[in-house]
């Protein structure tokens, strides 16, 4: 990390961060062995101005991940940039294309990843919804309002994708449902083709999902796509909780994944509730602000990250499996 001069205050701060960083528990990831990956709904990141003290906490809880899914990333960039600048030169992004309208919210979905343990590896492209010909025209019957954003990465000697999105909210909870299905039949008819760049797939993203076995859940895992075990009891360190809103009854956040690589997973995961209970710590963090909770949700956050670490050293599975086929 490379916060550089800062006033008493923001080292006050970042000393009380680093405490709640602690308490989540979250393992140091190895070169080449493992890497630690997180989905953070950043609210409204780039809508408005925040703080300098925020922007070195943001930068703070980014960097204890390898690969974070950015959503809720606006238009404007600016704030962005300036976390990466804390974050160091070790650090890139890429990201996708806003859209203006109301659905599109002028969100972008973005990773942002340590070059020391991941390498982006070409691809980067936003999903389109199924067309069909009318007349002259390809046309979709029904919308995503945020394209899903999907990569290629390589950790280790493990390549694979990853898919991040941020669903529709509203009030239409058929439509979000309806949304949620079409991203999982698209995942199955692509991971199904030929052409598949990699066939292990990660997908994170704050999916607007109340809770685990609901109908939106069972249309977004309808086509295979499964919790990591480590992930199906969340808990913030050594507490379990019910959600990674900042309520924390509400699963919004979610990793998934496909069997082809269950695994990968090690037994560390979870949520980083880096506010703790009650709003002390909001008055170390941000002095003189009398920020409410809610307040500090627009230099913060209303989402806290969600996180699960991967073994990257396959090595041992890829030779196991050349030897079982030439049994065969």
């Amino acid at each position: 990390m490379h916060h550089g001069p800062v006033t008493p205050e923001i080292a006050k701060g970042l000393l009380a961060l680093k405490k709640r960083i602690r308490a989540a528990k979250i393992p140091s990831s190895k070169l080449d062995e493992s890497i630690n990956v997180a989905i953070w709904n950043i609210r409204e990141f780039g809508k408005k101005s925040r703080t300098d003290a925020a922007i070195h906490y943001i930068a703070e809880i980014l960097g204890q991940f390898d690969l974070i899914a950015l959503v809720e990333l606006r238009d404007d960039l600016t704030d962005l940039e300036r976390a990466l600048r804390y974050l160091g030169p070790s650090w890139d992004v890429v990201y996708s294309d806003w859209i203006d309208d109301d659905g599109g919210n002028a969100e972008r979905t973005g990773f942002l990843y340590d070059k020391r343990a991941v390498t982006f590896n070409g691809l980067a492209a936003e999903v389109d919804a199924p067309r069909e010909k009318q007349a002259t025209e390809y046309l979709a019957k029904q919308s995503f309002w945020r394209a899903p954003y999907l990569c290629s990465f390589r950790a280790g000697n493990f390549d694979f994708l990853a898919l991040a999105t941020h669903t529709r909210w509203g009030d239409s909870a058929k439509g979000r449902q309806a949304e949620l299905q079409m991203l999982a039949d698209w995942i199955k008819k692509r991971t199904d083709a030929k052409a598949l760049e990699d066939t292990d797939l990660i997908v994170m993203g704050d999916f607007n999902i109340p809770k685990i076995g609901d109908k939106l859940f069972n249309a977004l895992t309808s086509c295979g796509l499964m919790i990591p075990e480590v992930l199906r009891e969340l808990k913030a360190g050594d507490q379990v909780v019910g959600g990674s809103n900042l309520g924390k009854d509400a699963r919004y956040d979610q990793i998934l994944h496909l069997p082809t690589h269950e695994k990968r997973f090690s037994n560390g995961g979870g949520v980083m509730d880096f506010l703790g209970e009650g709003d002390a710590l909001l008055k170390v963090l941000f002095p003189g602000a009398n920020y409410t909770r809610e307040q500090s949700t627009y230099q913060l956050s209303d989402h806290f990250p969600v996180w699960v670490q991967i073994k990257t050293d396959i090595e041992g599975d890829r030779l196991t499996q050349i030897v079982q086929n030439s049994k065969k």
